[in-house]
């Protein structure tokens, strides 16, 4: 039970430290908690692979592959779960729809010319 404990807990500072060095900000807590927690296993994993898993002092090679692979998740999932939090991500709203470059008229007259062209 304790070590449940202490992977959430230990997950949560490593994304905490992982999404302020990407400046992901807008990620979601509980993605960033999933993403430290997921970093730290697997950079226990390659700390093992290496051999530098337990050493004599404070294991900084395994904490700094935990940190760089926590930042490496949350570059890449971070903007897919903001991505699906904001609804899709496109399907025509957004800020281009109201930009006022007049493009849309422009071949809403153009498609009108050519329909006037076939009759």
């Amino acid at each position: 039970m304790f070590q449940i404990l202490w992977i959430v807990i230990g997950g949560a500072i490593i994304g905490l430290i992982a999404r302020a060095l990407m400046r992901r900000g807008s990620v979601p807590l509980w993605a960033t908690v999933c993403l430290g927690i997921l970093g730290a296993l697997i950079g226990n994993a390659i700390a093992g692979a290496i051999g530098v898993r337990h050493t004599g002092g404070i294991d900084w090679i395994r904490h700094i592959l935990q940190i760089g692979v926590a930042c490496g998740l949350v570059a890449l999932v971070g903007p897919l779960v903001m991505r699906g939090r904001r609804g899709g991500g496109g399907g025509g709203t957004g800020p281009h729809m109201f930009s006022g470059s007049g493009r849309g008229q422009k071949y809403s007259r153009d498609r009108d010319r050519s329909h006037m062209d076939m009759r």
